[in-house]
């Protein structure tokens, strides 16, 4: 071998460190991130120093075992030196004494010395590699038993499976982060899985799409028409199309051309129709989908509408509400609120109380300032009267359950349900004991404990948290809806609110006269004209409690500044003030306001500690925002709380940079891997400000905002102002969103089950002819039939011509 070939192996050479485990200095459960100290014993690395510090995504490291890490240093410019290891494996000892000390460790449970030596004896000093490979040579051991043997496989495959896992998907190219994700949910058998089909870690994986999981697929031969690759895309395009418009189901007729296009983009051969439909057909008979009257459906959303149905007719079926007291009792302890909190309520207020009392499940609507927070203080109120029960939580006993029940989709509308009432409330999430799982499906036995259920907020809630809450309500439990349906609809799938109140299955009571106005807001009347499709004559006039400044797109942020200062020196705070905007990017983006108000509301004079993430500095008392759900810690999407201690890598015995966060009182720690969980929060987009109220809400309108102007965003985000509105921008933008209604229509079927169930309440259909519907699988001819010009729409003739 010459010289230059010598150079380009040596050059080639992975870099790794050998050393033992001295300390972890910091393990995240959640992901393996992993910061551990080391006694170097062997490296190719140019380094003197006789320790070093290795990180890496990797289960937690055994005290004093050697282990062989391979990557490469990084200079951090806060932490110094650092191995960031790609892959790492645990030193296998190769000698007879050293294979007879490793299988007697405490690594394996049950196997003393006189065992190591027997399996040493029986498969020689290869043993750990034959065992790997074929656990089933264990039999040959004498006199070792079989939960020994499957004891002795399964702790090898837990701490020398990795090594093999990881490697192979360095290899297949992915980055040692996503690796350990995969690891954590195929285990020893992910190389397996991707191989036999690489598609499935779209389904499975986090941050894995169907691009990159096509790029594995031709690598290993999945190219063109075949089946795999297609139903991969029909799934893909299915749920990038309920997340991101809402739908519950696609027609055919879109699915079918939205995944010919996805197909033939990232490979350069025509997919025919007839091979998509054929797949979704398959897909359906393996349930991997729903398909109903040329409506496909994720079968979580299909089966959550269902339930949604089944579960409200159960509650429904009760009738021992209707008549358990007298008219005349009811108005004496109603008589007897009014006088006790000096409120005097209107007919249709005192109808809704009286009908969610006597209802198993009624629904309670209304536009802002129309009494809602007031009539469920009164049922609350009323039915410990009436039920003779104490309001206090802390007068019952262990044993005893206290019978009231408050929840909302958000931490902050829980609270306020909990300041308007004087009773606990809470999250839906924290109800129900969900621990964080996107989409985590709850036990079918477990219910919850309560004889009443008031749920606030109710348009915020999509179909599968609607259904796991319905599914856990108990045989005798009566359930109250709330909420206002012309408020933006849920992020996640379905309406619906929008739905049960369509239907009319449930006992509803809509509030319409408006008191709040009647006190000299301004801001109510607003929000009623626009619920209308209506602008006032007056709305660039300066009122007593809102105000319209003319602006042009680039002149926002100059004014909110401006607004934002002058109301800071009026002794308004960073809590009592919320700017709103709808989208992100520009000059009157969310991104460039939250720049601008942190230098107004919190700015460094040198003195503040600040960690920089991206391109976003925090610092201690900033407002921030809670981007995901993390039921565990008692915080969800939405919530805004405030930084209130940062410590620095150096400072804590985890050698972690840290962000701790109050949400009222609710302390939550965030490492560096965390910190896209939260953003600022001082502007936030209308649909994070959903639950929520504000003293003072500044909201920029301009035409830059065209693609999210609606009139139910703009209703949603004046609705959010109790005392003060501030809108900004262009009136002629403002027109605009209001006249345009959402266009984006939610496809869903839970109003057609809910009307189809009241008919077969009263006309019972044969079990015979339900079974053969259900069975029914559609055929690809039918599935086919649809318009030959499919996806075709914008093509013209000249298209075709050379």
């Amino acid at each position: 071998m010459d010289r230059q070939n010598s150079m380009d192996l040596f050059e080639q050479e992975e870099k790794f460190i050998k050393g033992k485990h001295l300390v972890t200095i910091f393990h995240n459960e959640q992901n393996l991130y992993s910061v551990i100290r080391v006694r170097i014993q062997e490296t190719n690395e140019n380094i003197e120093d006789k320790e070093a510090i290795i990180t890496g995504y990797f289960p937690k490291i055994h005290e004093e075992e050697t282990y062989i890490f391979y990557g490469g240093f990084q200079d951090h410019p806060k932490f110094g030196m650092q191995f960031q290891a790609k892959h790492f494996k645990k030193e296998i000892p190769h000698t007879k004494q050293g294979l007879v000390t490793y299988l007697s460790s405490d690594l394996f449970n049950g196997i003393g010395k006189k065992t190591a030596e027997k399996i040493v004896e029986t498969l020689g000093e290869n043993a750990i590699g034959k065992i790997l490979s074929d656990p089933s040579l264990l039999d040959k051991v004498p006199k070792l038993p079989a939960e020994k043997a499957k004891g002795i496989y399964e702790a090898l495959i837990e701490h020398q499976g990795l090594e093999r896992v990881m490697i192979g998907l360095n290899e297949l190219g992915f980055g040692p982060q996503i690796s350990m994700r995969i690891y954590q949910v195929y285990k020893e058998q992910a190389l397996e899985t991707i191989q036999k089909n690489p598609f499935q870690l779209v389904e499975d994986i986090e941050g894995i799409g169907f691009g990159r999981a096509d790029e594995l697929g031709q690598q290993l031969g999945i190219i063109g028409n075949h089946p795999d690759r297609i139903k991969a895309a029909c799934k893909y395009s299915l749920e990038l199309q309920c997340l991101q418009n809402g739908h519950v189901y696609v027609d055919a007729d879109d699915l079918l051309p939205e995944v010919k296009q996805l197909l033939e983009e990232y490979q350069a051969v025509e997919i025919p129709f007839q091979a998509i439909a054929d797949e979704i057909i398959k897909l359906e008979k393996e349930d991997k989908i729903v398909v109903e009257e040329k409506r496909v459906y994720m079968p979580s959303l299909y089966f959550s509408e269902k339930g949604i149905v089944t579960n409200i007719q159960r509650v429904l079926s009760q009738d021992e509400y209707r008549d358990q007291f007298p008219e005349s009792e009811f108005l004496l302890a109603l008589g007897s609120l009014e006088e006790r909190i000096g409120v005097h309520y209107a007919p249709s207020q005192k109808e809704a109380i009286q009908k969610a009392l006597m209802s198993p499940m009624m629904i309670l609507t209304g536009g802002p300032g129309t009494g809602k927070t007031t009539v469920i203080k009164g049922i609350v109120e009323i039915y410990a009267e009436l039920h003779g029960c104490s309001l206090d939580p802390k007068s019952y006993k262990k044993e005893e359950v206290f019978p009231i029940l408050l929840a909302a989709p958000t931490g902050r509308a829980a609270k306020r349900m909990s300041e308007s009432t004087g009773l606990p409330a809470m999250t839906i999430h924290r109800l129900l004991g969900m621990t964080g799982q996107d989409n985590q499906e709850l036990d079918d036995e477990k219910k919850i404990e309560g004889k009443l259920l008031i749920v606030d907020e109710m348009s915020m809630v999509d179909t599968w948290l609607a259904h796991q809450l319905l599914k856990t309500l108990p045989d005798e439990i009566q359930v109250i809806f709330v909420g206002d349906e012309d408020q933006l609809p849920s992020v996640g799938p379905g309406q619906v609110l929008k739905d049960l109140l369509k239907s009319n299955v449930i006992p509803k009571v809509q509030l319409t006269d408006i008191y709040r106005q009647a006190e000299g807001s301004s801001i109510i009347g607003l929000a009623h004209n626009i619920k209308d499709g209506k602008v006032p004559d007056d709305i660039a006039k300066q009122q007593e409690d809102r105000s319209f400044i003319r602006c042009s797109s680039a002149q926002i942020a100059e004014v909110v500044e401006k607004v934002v200062t002058s109301a800071k020196r009026k002794g308004y705070t960073a809590k009592d003030i919320q700017v709103l905007a709808p989208m992100y990017r520009g000059p009157a983006g969310i991104d460039k306001l939250n720049l601008m108000l942190q230098e107004i509301f919190n700015p460094n004079t040198g003195s503040k500690k600040e960690l920089t993430f991206g391109d976003v500095k925090y610092r201690i008392g900033d407002k921030v925002l809670q981007l995901v759900n993390q039921p565990e810690q008692h915080v969800f999407n939405g919530d805004i709380g405030e930084v209130i201690s940062i410590f620095y890598a150096k400072e804590n015995t985890e050698k972690q940079d840290l962000i701790i966060v109050s949400f009222e009182g609710i302390e939550v720690t965030y490492t560096r891997q965390d910190f896209n969980q939260i953003t600022h929060a001082f502007c936030c987009s209308i649909h994070k400000s959903q639950g929520s109220e504000f003293p003072i809400v500044i909201l920029p309108v301009v035409k830059s905002y065209y693609r999210m102007l609606r009139r139910n965003l703009l209703y949603t985000a004046i609705t959010r102002s109790k005392e003060f509105l501030i809108l900004c921008g262009e009136e002629s933008a403002f027109r605009m969103g209001v006249e345009r209604e959402d266009d984006q229509k939610r496809k869903t079927t839970l109003y057609d089950k809910l009307v189809e169930s009241k008919t077969v309440a009263n006309h019972p259909i044969n079990e015979e002819d339900t079974e053969t519907q259900d069975f029914a699988y559609m055929t690809a001819d039918s599935l086919m039939k649809v318009d030959p010009m499919i996806g075709m729409e914008n093509v013209t003739p000249y298209d075709f011509l050379e």
